[in-house]
Order: C-alpha cells, then sequence, then structure tokens
C-alpha cells in the first residue's frame, strides 16, 4: 500500500484556530532503532505504546486531551504536567510496568533502542494555531476548534486573546 492509497481524513474547509481552557502540557516522545536486527530489543517498546493509548482513551479522567503520531514522534496534550506524571508513575497504570521492562531490555540489549521525550508547559495566550483546509491536526484533535475571524484572524491577535 502506498501513502497516496492510505485512506485520508475529510479536511475542514475553513481556516480555523484551535484553544485549550486554561495551561496545559504538550509531551513529545519518540524512538530510535539503533540496532534493527535486534527485534527482541526494540519491539516489544513499540507493542507497549498501542496498550498505553488505549488506557488513556478509555480514561479521560488521566489527563491525556488527545495527540497523534507524526513518523516515530508521538505528540500528546496533557490537562497539566501533574496529570503525566501521575499516569507514568502510578503503579496500576500500564507505562510503569512498560518503563521498567525497557529499562531491563536496554541494560541487555546496550544502544539497541533509544527513546526520548520533552515536555513543555503552555500557558493561555503563549501559544497560536492555524489550520487551512485540514482535518482536525495537532492541538486541533485536544482543544475545541475555532473559525479564525476577528481577532482570531491574524497570529498577533490568537497570540494576544484572553480567555473566551
Amino acid at each position: 500500500m502506498t501513502t497516496s492509497s492510505l485512506p485520508r481524513a475529510p479536511h475542514l474547509p475553513a481556516r480555523l484556530t484551535a484553544e485549550i481552557e486554561g495551561p496545559f502540557a504538550v509531551f513529545l516522545i519518540g524512538a530510535r532503532i539503533n540496532q534493527p536486527w535486534n527485534v527482541p530489543a526494540w519491539l516489544p517498546v513499540f507493542r507497549a505504546m498501542p496498550r498505553m493509548l488505549r488506557e488513556l482513551a478509555a480514561h479521560p479522567e488521566l489527563g491525556l486531551l488527545g495527540g497523534q503520531f507524526h513518523g516515530s514522534t508521538l505528540v500528546q496534550y496533557w490537562r497539566s504536567a501533574d496529570h503525566l506524571h501521575a499516569y507514568a508513575h502510578a503503579r496500576s497504570n500500564e507505562h510503569l510496568p512498560a518503563w521498567r521492562a525497557f529499562n531491563q531490555a536496554a541494560r541487555q540489549h546496550p544502544g539497541a533502542v533509544g527513546i526520548w521525550h520533552e515536555t513543555y508547559l503552555v500557558q493561555p495566550g503563549a501559544y497560536e494555531t492555524m489550520y487551512v483546509d485540514m482535518p482536525a491536526f495537532g492541538l486541533g484533535r485536544a482543544g475545541t476548534l475555532t473559525p479564525a475571524t476577528g481577532r482570531r484572524e491574524s497570529a498577533q491577535g490568537r497570540l494576544a486573546r484572553t480567555s473566551g
């Protein structure tokens, strides 16, 4: 199957912007396979992520607002860094056992797979978005899509916004 034959989400025929009420956290996480032949080292990493995403989708109270993959990078939007940290450290959630298994595999197969993440804390008025003839994407999947009219027409107006 080629990328051109993959099903595509319909675009939204408009100029839209996305907003989230209050502060939120952006979490980027990715993996890099350094030894493609060493499947036992990296396959568990890739199998763990769908379990975590299913768990988070089933329990919105855990704080994940939305997200999507961009290649091997997952971009997530969280209600807060506290929600993200609580999920990552809770013994009853999928993440902690997966993290421990990754660390054990990393000791057995040094350098086979790399993991990275970055967390950004975002305050209201400290971000802006624009989507033109796009399906819901990025922050637009996690927040509320709004017509980019009035003060929302320009990047400067979107950055100067106050709540509402």
